[in-house]
């Protein structure tokens, strides 16, 4: 029975070794090849974790408690003295360390009393009581593979002898997870081929069932599979024992079916697609697909342009994917109004894809704002694309996929601070990226921007600086 699944796991690994989705449709229409698009599906994976729970972190202590240590020359009756003066009560000692746990007055915030505290030549230090959880770590049965968003040094790809990750080059998921897992309210409007509407991973995710341009009608099912593989990593339903995690656990889905079957469409669904989402109220706008640029460097087609300047003056969030071919970026992420993303691989190096036997690389060029992993990475299939005795998962490389992951954490900080401009937003995803190339390209570069993105610093402010 083991080798009958070791061969038929082998056989699948080398016949449909890699699911390619370029970042580009291009010369729509046109008679020119299609590039080459596989993809590898498994039917089983090892969970690595015990079902640990959220725990919220809406104060991170107590918001009425101090801990205090005397100086040592303090004695006991000074202490207790001291501690009515300020109108403090002692709720106990911790006698080995001689530190005092005090409620203090109701009129008065922990920040309040101890900067009064600290001024006193009698306190050797007083702070806060801290609270402590357990890890957020999601239950999901796929969450051990999933490096973006924990990267423990794993094998990649579950085969014995794959390429293993490097410690913590990972977009440091579990870490912001502790400030926020989103707002219900915050929509992720997803614009490509459709979503898979009754995936038991995003079903109960998603907003409406869209609006499909292709066959214009309002049921944008997805027929190609790389719209669901997008959604899924941005926003899966998250911590239900089943799938994937989504970077967005509690944000919504809008599918937007603006490319048909073969991934490929028309620059007047793709503005319509934009202004539909935006009047429905996506607060982000996730574009996994582009067209080279074939205008001149730099240069987007102005009714989409116009589009984009439409959303981003509603203060949507435009993130689009940099493209998979190594040349110039790809719009709409060359536009101005979008954040455009470079693809990072699991030991923080940017990728280079193999593509019909050619090496590509993730596209470059003065527009890359940020990059996000984009190499080996499992997220949603749509079932009726799914062959039989196969989990409706599937592996995809690709700057689409690490568009989606910036989009996930476009809409967790959108949570946090709704009263962020869409512009402050992008702000923040940028200038809290990790240089992770800095040895060779300190500071921003043209092949991963500002660097790999942080969630855990872009969620906690303090940890964010600007980089010149």
């Amino acid at each position: 029975m083991k080798n009958r699944k070791r061969e038929k796991i082998i056989f699948l690994f080398f016949i449909i070794f890699i699911f390619f989705f370029t970042a580009s449709f291009q010369n729509f229409r046109s008679n020119k090849e299609k590039k080459h698009r596989s993809h590898f599906f498994r039917n089983e994976i090892k969970s690595i974790n015990k079902g640990f729970p959220f725990h919220s972190r809406i104060n991170r202590y107590a918001p009425d408690q101090i801990l205090v240590k005397f100086k040592a020359s303090l004695g006991t009756q000074a202490v207790e003295a001291f501690i009515a003066a300020y109108q403090t009560k002692k709720i106990k000692r911790i006698p080995r360390i001689n530190v005092y746990q005090l409620q203090i007055p109701k009129n008065v915030t922990v920040e309040e009393m101890l900067f009064i505290l600290k001024q006193n030549p009698d306190v050797e230090y007083a702070e806060p009581n801290y609270k402590v959880h357990i890890s957020v770590t999601p239950n999901d049965k796929y969450f051990r593979d999933q490096y973006s968003l924990f990267n423990s040094g794993q094998d990649i790809y579950w085969i014995p002898g794959s390429p293993q990750g490097k410690e913590r080059a990972d977009i440091k998921a579990t870490e912001a997870w502790e400030e926020t897992i989103g707002d219900e309210e915050i929509l992720i409007a997803v614009i490509d081929t459709g979503v898979d509407l009754n995936h038991p991973d995003i079903k109960n995710k998603i907003f409406s069932s869209g609006r499909d341009f292709v066959n214009n009608d309002f049921d944008a099912t997805d027929d190609n599979g790389h719209g669901t593989h997008v959604a899924g990593i941005a926003a899966a339903e998250t911590n239900n024992r089943i799938g994937i995690a989504g970077v967005a656990w509690n944000c919504k889905i809008l599918p937007v079916k603006v490319l048909d079957k073969i991934g490929e469409g028309y620059i007047d669904d793709v503005s319509d697609g934009i202004i539909w989402a935006v009047d429905k109220g996506a607060n982000v706008i996730n574009m996994s697909f582009g067209g080279i640029v074939n205008f001149g460097e730099g240069t987007v087609p102005k009714t989409l342009q116009n589009s984009l300047k439409d959303a981003y003056e509603k203060d949507v969030i435009l993130v689009a994917a940099a493209g998979n071919d190594g040349g110039p970026v790809n719009w709409p992420a060359s536009s101005e109004y979008c954040l455009a993303v470079a693809a990072t691989n699991y030991t923080d190096e940017r990728v280079t894809f193999l593509n019909s036997g050619e090496l590509w690389e993730s596209n470059y060029g003065s527009e890359i704002d940020v990059a996000a992993p984009g190499e080996w990475i499992i997220s949603l299939w749509p079932e009726e694309l799914t062959p039989v005795g196969f989990d409706s998962y599937a592996w995809a490389p690709g700057t689409s996929m690490s568009t989606a992951h910036v989009s996930g954490l476009a809409a967790l900080i959108k949570s946090i601070k709704p009263w962020l401009k869409a512009s402050e937003i992008m702000n923040v995803i940028r200038y809290s990226a990790d240089d992770v190339n800095s040895a060779d390209y300190p500071g921003k570069d043209e092949f991963i921007g500002y660097g790999r993105i942080n969630m855990e610093k872009a969620l906690v402010p303090i940890k964010i600086t600007n980089k010149k």
